[in-house]
C-alpha cells in the first residue's frame, strides 16, 4: 500500500509518500480500499509538533476516509456489510493510506446520493458540529449562533446544521468568502481581519448576544466569544488554530496563545448563567455506540439532501504538501481532501 508520512517536524515539505505492506483485517475488522481521506487541522498541528495526541514521528495521520470494502475479517460481515460496498470510516490515525484496516464499529455505509469524496468529508466535521450544536448545545429555532471560521470544514457543517435547526447564523471569515457564505445561509458575516468580532456581535444582536458560540481559534478569542454570549449562552471550544499562524512551529506563538486563554471559574459562570464546553472528538473513541447513533442521524439528513458536504478540492498523495499548505493558508472553503 501507499501512505503519506510525516517524516519529521516541519513545514508541508516534510510529508512523503512511502510504500508499506498491505494490511490484513483481523476478527471484526474491515479492510477499506481508500478513495478519499479528509485533511484536518489536527493533521497540520501534528506535522508541526503541536498536537500532543499524535503518534511519535515519523507517523501516518488521518482521522477519516471513504472508499470500498476490499476484505472482511472474521465476524465483520454484520449489518449487511459486504465486499464492494461503499463505506466511510473514522480512523484513529493512519487515514493517509490507500488501504486501511478499521474496526467494524467505526464503519458506516455511504448514502447513494453522495460521492465517496463527499463521504470522506463527513465524519470529523459533521460529528464535531453535531456534538456542539445538537447533542450538547440543544440549538433551537430562533436562537443565534456565532460560528468562527464559517468557511472551514467544521464551519460549513455547522452552518448547515444550524440552518436546519432554524437558527440565526453569524459567521466570521475573510471578505472574499462573504458572498458565498450568505448564499449558504449565513445571516451576518463578520470580517475578522478588520472588525472586532465581539463588537460586531454586540451590534448585530443589539446587545443581547448569541446563544451558542463555536470557537476553534483559541487564545484571546475564547474570552471574546464568552463575552459575546447571551444569558444561558453556551461556548464550545474545539481547537487552537491561532497557535499555528505559519507553516512552521513557533513555540513563542503557541505559548502566547496558551497564555491568553481565559480561566473560567465556577461562581462567575453561575452568576453569568453561561456554559463552557471543551470538545475533542479524538478523545471519544470509547463511545462507539453514541458516535454511531449520531453518525446515523447525520447520514439520514444527507440522504434527504438537508446536509451536503462542501468540498474545497482534492489533492493526490504526491500533492499532500499542497493540501496542508492550502488548509493553513485560510483560503480554503469547505473540506480539503487527499485522493490516493
Amino acid at each position: 500500500m501507499r501512505q503519506v508520512w510525516i517524516t519529521r517536524r516541519g513545514g508541508p515539505e516534510v510529508l512523503e509518500v512511502r510504500d508499506a505492506p498491505d494490511p490484513v483485517p483481523g476478527p471484526g475488522e474491515v479492510l477499506i480500499r481508500v478513495a478519499a481521506a479528509g485533511v484536518n487541522f489536527a493533521d497540520v498541528m501534528a506535522r508541526m509538533g503541536l498536537y500532543p495526541d499524535a503518534p511519535p514521528l515519523p507517523c501516518v495521520v488521518g482521522y477519516e476516509v471513504a472508499g470500498t470494502v476490499e476484505q472482511l475479517g472474521p465476524g465483520a460481515d454484520r449489518d449487511g456489510l459486504a465486499v464492494g460496498a461503499r463505506v466511510l470510516a473514522l480512523t484513529r490515525f493512519g487515514g493517509y493510506s490507500d488501504r486501511l484496516v478499521v474496526p467494524h464499529g467505526q464503519v458506516a455505509p455511504v448514502p447513494a446520493n453522495l460521492s465517496v469524496e463527499q463521504a470522506a468529508a463527513i465524519p470529523v466535521n459533521y460529528l464535531t458540529a453535531w456534538l456542539m450544536l445538537v447533542h450538547l448545545g440543544g440549538l433551537r429555532r430562533g436562537e443565534r449562533v456565532l460560528i468562527h471560521a464559517a468557511a472551514g470544514g467544521v464551519g460549513q457543517a455547522a452552518v448547515q446544521i444550524a440552518r436546519w435547526r432554524g437558527a440565526e447564523i453569524i459567521g466570521t471569515a475573510s471578505p472574499s468568502k462573504h458572498e458565498r457564505l450568505r448564499a449558504a445561509g449565513v445571516d451576518h458575516c463578520i470580517d475578522y481581519t478588520r472588525q472586532d468580532t465581539a463588537a460586531e456581535v454586540e451590534r448585530i444582536t443589539r446587545g443581547h448576544g448569541v446563544d451558542v458560540a463555536l470557537d476553534a481559534l483559541g487564545g484571546d478569542s475564547f474570552r471574546k466569544s464568552y463575552k459575546s454570549l447571551a444569558p444561558l449562552g453556551r461556548l464550545f471550544m474545539f481547537g487552537a488554530a491561532s497557535a499555528a499562524p505559519g507553516q512552521r512551529r513557533s513555540i513563542w506563538s503557541a505559548l502566547r496563545v496558551l497564555a491568553a486563554m481565559p480561566r473560567f471559574r465556577a461562581v462567575p459562570l453561575m452568576n453569568d448563567n453561561r456554559g463552557v464546553f471543551g470538545i475533542n472528538l479524538g478523545h471519544l473513541w470509547g463511545q462507539v455506540e453514541m458516535i454511531r447513533a449520531m453518525l446515523g442521524e447525520i447520514l439520514a439528513l444527507t440522504e434527504k439532501g438537508v446536509l451536503t458536504p462542501v468540498l474545497d478540492g482534492s489533492h493526490s498523495f504526491a500533492q499532500a504538501s499542497q493540501a496542508h499548505a492550502r488548509l493553513q493558508s485560510r483560503h480554503s472553503f469547505g473540506k480539503v481532501l487527499l485522493v490516493p
